[in-house]
């Protein structure tokens, strides 16, 4: 335990810095592209040069740029990301009242890439350089080269609008909007914890096409990497061993081959789940689903400094976080890694 815990130290030590570039990146770039985040919050339109000035002062935008910075940095030490000029409520909890929405759009995308990624991946080694193999690839090739937003609107074209299967938009009904009572912020966890099995219906029709599009690009990452790191293994020495033995072929195959193969897997699993949550901004937008990413993009429209600021900052600490967690996990998966 205590080389873990003295690897999650240096990796903690090692993040920092990151985490320290990306938000001087950001507070740099904000200030630096056209427009005026004081005059986007006033309307744009007939606003005194009196009031402006009033308000650059209230706000800080009077002081010099090196001023700003130190006091930026002071309020992320404290935990304080600023006060949305949108919606005039504080960002960190903005924030913490969307990421459950992300998250769990995310994580379903994930189990959908997972689901056709791994199996598709499996058959496309198994059957190497034969027919079934050559079609995988190629749908797999397929599936990551599709745009996001563009996958979006025809899963919502096809069975939103000519099938009527599924809703168009939105996480929930407008008719249990009001009437559902959160307990974590997910939820399908939430319907299942207060056992309502309409909401919970509702829920998953809602989330099927959102989860869908943004999983079906990682589907076709994971199952190329899937079959690459099979066909890495298939030839192992172990392997040979294990078939001599006389154990069944899918013996061999998930007990043997596969956990060996499950190293860069898992690493393409949990850098993939990063990138997630960057494509959720797309998906999100394309499907009106109130989370991180679809603040983000409200933020950057009306020019809202700190929301952006903080967002940036939220996501950057979440990919260091996934990205430790997805290390601490070989160790789980291959005994021989010790830390």
């Amino acid at each position: 335990m205590g080389g873990l815990t003295r690897y999650i130290a240096q990796r903690l030590v090692l993040t920092l810095p990151m985490v320290f570039i990306l938000l001087s990146v950001a507070f740099l770039a904000l200030r630096l592209m056209p427009g005026d985040p004081v005059l986007a919050m006033m309307g744009g339109r007939n606003v005194s040069l009196e009031l402006l000035a009033q308000k650059r002062h209230e706000m800080g935008l009077d002081k010099p740029l090196h001023v700003q910075y130190v006091e930026y940095l002071g309020g992320l030490v404290r935990g304080d990301l600023g006060r949305s000029t949108r919606t005039g409520k504080p960002v960190a909890e903005e924030l913490i009242s969307r990421f459950p929405a992300t998250l769990e759009l995310a994580l379903w995308g994930m189990v959908f890439a997972a689901l056709f990624g791994i199996p598709t991946g499996m058959i496309a080694a198994l059957r190497a350089d034969r027919p079934a193999d050559h079609a995988i690839r190629i749908l797999h090739i397929g599936s990551f080269a599709l745009p996001i937003f563009w996958v979006g609107l025809m899963f919502q074209i096809i069975f939103a609008v000519k099938l009527g299967w599924l809703p168009v938009a939105g996480r929930l009904a407008g008719r249990y909007a009001f009437s559902f009572q959160q307990v974590t912020g997910f939820y399908l966890l939430d319907a299942l914890i207060l056992k309502d099995w309409e909401i919970l219906s509702d829920m998953v029709r809602h989330l099927v096409l959102p989860a869908a599009a943004l999983g079906l690009a990682q589907m076709g990452f994971l199952g190329r990497v899937t079959r690459a790191a099979l066909l890495e293994v298939l030839d192992a020495e172990y392997v040979t061993t294990a078939r001599s033995k006389g154990l069944r072929e899918r013996v061999v195959i998930l007990s043997h081959a596969l956990r060996n193969a499950l190293i860069p897997i898992i690493t393409v699993f949990g850098l993939q789940f990063a990138v997630l949550m960057g494509g959720a901004v797309l998906t999100e937008t394309v499907f009106s689903w109130p989370g991180v990413g679809r603040f983000l993009v409200q933020s950057l429209y009306y020019r809202d400094w700190w929301a952006l600021q903080g967002t940036i900052a939220f996501v950057g600490v979440f990919v260091a976080t996934v990205n430790l967690v997805v290390d601490l996990l070989y160790s789980f998966v291959d005994p021989r890694i010790r830390y």
